[in-house]
């Protein structure tokens, strides 16, 4: 029997920690898991993908989602806004869907309040040089930005107690295994079994007569 409520899970990490990076190995890896894609203001960089990598709108269209109450979360980030579509996620977790919000401490939060369950991960580098390599190895910001970027990852870093979960990327394939074990261990808790096993449980639960 399939889920009837998909798990949500919120990764939190500075920029440059690897979280994207470790995001996509994970959906390789296990189809019941998504990602929601959060609305910006942003421009679009070269070779991103509308609906796949962000929903651009322009301010105007952000705010009023904001207004509508239509965002689950929100925040503003180096003077762009950033979004979770609060009708996708609830929708999906209907479905039985497992979904990744890629957001900061502060949206963590925010979602908290609204879904209590929702699992908090952390994603840290293993050191402040190893995170400054690869802010300049992504060959997209102005040293301007990534000092700033690095400032933002202070503050980020800062808030990991917040969550349920730490995990340090420094090894790539290890930080993953250790995602894939907090979502098996997710789905092993017994209210998920209860539901998934559901018939089992009746029939060795049975009394024979």
């Amino acid at each position: 029997m399939s889920n009837t409520f998909g798990a949500l899970y919120i990764l939190s990490a500075p920029s440059g920690a690897g979280k994207t990076s470790l995001v996509k190995a994970l959906l390789a890896q296990d189809d019941q898991v998504c990602v929601s894609v959060s609305h910006t203001t942003r421009a679009i960089r070269q070779g991103e993908r509308e609906g796949v990598d962000y929903n651009f709108v322009g301010q105007e269209d952000f705010s009023r989602l904001v207004e509508q109450q239509q965002m689950l979360e929100y925040a503003t980030v180096f003077e762009n806004s950033y979004g979770t579509s609060r009708q996708w996620v609830q929708t999906s977790l209907e479905q039985g869907q497992d979904v990744i919000l890629e957001i900061d401490w502060q949206g963590r939060d925010q979602v908290l309040g609204i879904f209590p369950h929702a699992v908090a991960i952390t994603i840290l580098p293993p050191s402040q040089v190893a995170l400054q390599k690869r802010l300049h190895g992504r060959g997209t910001d102005s040293d301007v930005i990534i000092a700033q970027r690095m400032a933002e990852a202070q503050k980020e870093i800062s808030q990991y107690a917040g969550s349920h979960y730490l995990v340090i990327n420094d090894d790539f394939n290890q930080a993953l295994a250790d995602l894939q074990c907090i979502v098996a261990c997710r789905r092993l808790k017994t209210p998920q079994q209860a539901v998934n096993h559901h018939q089992l449980l009746v029939e060795l639960l049975s009394t024979g007569d």
